[in-house]
């Protein structure tokens, strides 16, 4: 090769070199700033409640970086949310490329294979979930039937379908689960569990409590109760299954048989407080005095909260003098916090407002006290000038409040309450965005925004932005779930609100969820089935202000 060739081909090499070098860098680089723009974009997204874009920007992010477990997980989990179920499955694919098997990734595949309608493979999956090695796989199978199945129907066929497979494990825990899903539901499969259980666990107490709560909601209240009183006894056995048994009683509409389970056994500050406040609900006077009597010679002792759970029953059974020398006797720490706003209460029902709205002003005034009760102070004051009927002292209050902690977040929450009260809605909406100013992603405040806006405006998709939010931050909380279905219900999408508010109902049966459910299948011209579940939420509270609200914007009557 001539010398001039090789001295001028040398360079070109060199170069050729140096780009080679620097191409990849120069690709990673760029890939760099894609995934950082993809995730900031993704979290600006989230911040403002657009769900379908979050669900684009932190696809493309994990397209960026699909080495990245976490990064596809939060993908996947983002787009199921936002109901996007191709780039939900797109997401998952690189999940489960770049991170090893778990139960936790196995029952989000679960979960989107059942959004998708492949219940064959959901159910493989879910089999795989409870079978396991360790005790966890079962739950993640109950949250992916809970959060994937298109309606309880569908739910509950996938429930059946699995005890005829055999695939519940044999644990008592996961056989209640399962059994207090299959209740919810509806249909014959939680009897099928039932009959299972029995079989499995003869002996166990519990299964007697499923069986009294699954004939309680199929209004048997007898047999409910008979089969309550067959393992009374064993409320000896542990203060847990003590707990059970009185609770069961106590939803069967019998708190003076809650309060004769809650008295056997050993017994603590805790049950006698349980005691007295299933009393006092039954209003057992007689027995309530009894109790207040027998802990009155325990009460030697200055223990704060023994003296504060007495001045409480005193206070219950109206022996004013007697409450106000045990709040004052409450030595220091909480309770003595408590037993000074219970002084401020017992002193206004003893018609001495005067002396009650000072002790309270005297706290909110007194430095030596913390803040935290300083500011109860005034959210105390508030609620008594609501029971007066004092809406204009109500409100001074929550100023003076405010103006003593500005921008504190219970202060604004109670307030804007008032205000939705009160059909104010711009000044409710003003105090939870001062709220969302000082805690962008204060959830409660999201939730109760959001609801607002979809209830009493027509902003609905403002509120659909807040709410989504919200169950970002959590997804299977029920009340932001039927948040979420009423606002898709304001939007005209009936069945997908339909959907989800049966499913707040299975997590919580709450009378406004119930109304709420009626109202979507009166709108979509069942009006049968809307008519049971308004009667549904009669039961649990006839004077519901959604329910009512809901009566009247269909014209039924009950």
């Amino acid at each position: 090769m001539p010398a001039l060739f090789r001295s001028a081909f040398r360079p070109l090499v060199l170069a050729a070199a140096l780009m080679a070098a620097i191409a990849p860098l120069a690709a990673r680089e760029a890939a760099s700033g894609a995934l950082l723009d993809a995730t900031l974009s993704g979290e600006f997204a989230l911040q403002a409640g657009r769900l379908d874009e979050a669900a684009d920007w932190y696809l493309r992010a994990a397209q960026a970086a699909p080495e990245d477990p976490a990064l596809s997980e939060r993908a996947t989990r983002i787009a199921l949310l936002a109901n996007d179920d191709r780039r939900a499955g797109e997401a998952l694919q690189m999940w489960k490329a770049a991170a090893p098997p778990s139960l936790q990734l196995s029952g989000i595949e679960a979960t989107w294979l059942l959004r998708t309608g492949r219940e064959r493979a959901a159910r493989r999956e879910l089999i795989a979930l409870m079978q396991a090695p360790g005790a966890d796989g079962w739950r993640h199978a109950l949250s992916a039937i809970s959060a994937g199945s298109r309606s309880p129907e569908d739910a509950a066929r996938l429930v059946r379908r699995l005890v005829d497979a055999g695939a519940i494990p044999d644990d008592l825990q996961a056989w209640l689960a399962f059994g207090g899903l299959a209740q919810r539901l509806g249909g014959d499969v939680s009897e099928r569990i039932l009959q299972e259980v029995l079989r499995r666990f003869p002996d166990e107490p519990r299964v007697a409590l499923l069986r009294s709560v699954q004939l309680r909601e199929a209004g048997q209240l007898e047999q409910a109760r008979e089969a309550l009183v067959r393992v009374e006894d064993q409320a000896l056995l542990s203060p847990d299954l003590r707990l059970a048994i009185a609770a069961e009683y106590d939803a069967l509409g019998d708190p003076s048989a809650s309060a004769r389970i809650m008295a056997m056994g050993p017994q603590d500050q805790r049950s006698y407080g349980l005691r007295a406040s299933l009393l006092v609900k039954a209003e057992d006077l007689p027995a309530l005095e009894a109790l207040y009597a027998e802990l009155r010679e325990q009460a030697q002792s200055p223990e704060p909260g023994w003296r504060l759970l007495l001045g409480q029953m005193a206070e219950y059974l109206d022996l004013h003098d007697e409450a106000l020398e045990w709040y004052a006797s409450v030595p220091g720490g909480e309770p003595r916090q408590v037993a000074q706003l219970r002084t401020a209460k017992v002193l206004h029902d003893m018609e001495r407002q005067d002396e009650a709205f000072a002790g309270l002003r005297g706290l909110q005034a007194d430095a030596a006290v913390d803040d935290e009760l300083r500011r109860d102070a005034y959210l105390f004051e508030a609620e008594l000038h609501q029971q007066d009927g004092n809406s204009t002292a109500e409100a001074d209050t929550y100023a003076r409040g405010l103006g003593a902690h500005p921008d504190d977040g219970a202060l604004l929450y109670a307030r804007a309450l008032m205000w939705e009260r009160r059909d104010d809605i711009p000044r409710a909406e003003a105090d939870l965005r001062r709220i969302l100013v000082a805690e962008p992603e204060n959830v409660a405040a999201l939730n109760a925004l959001g609801y607002t806006l979809a209830d009493r405006t027509d902003r609905y998709r403002e509120a659909l932005e807040l709410i989504d939010r919200a169950r970002v931050a959590e997804p299977d909380n029920a009340a932001i779930i039927d948040s979420y279905g009423w606002v898709l219900y304001r939007l005209g999408r009936y069945e997908a609100a339909l959907s989800e508010l049966r499913r707040a109902w299975t997590l919580m049966q709450d009378p406004e969820v119930a109304a709420h459910v009626a109202e979507v299948l009166w709108a979509m011209g069942r009006r049968d089935e809307a008519r049971d579940w308004f009667g549904k939420a009669q039961a649990l509270d006839p004077d519901n202000r959604s329910l009512l609200r809901a009566l009247e914007n269909t014209g039924v009557e009950l």
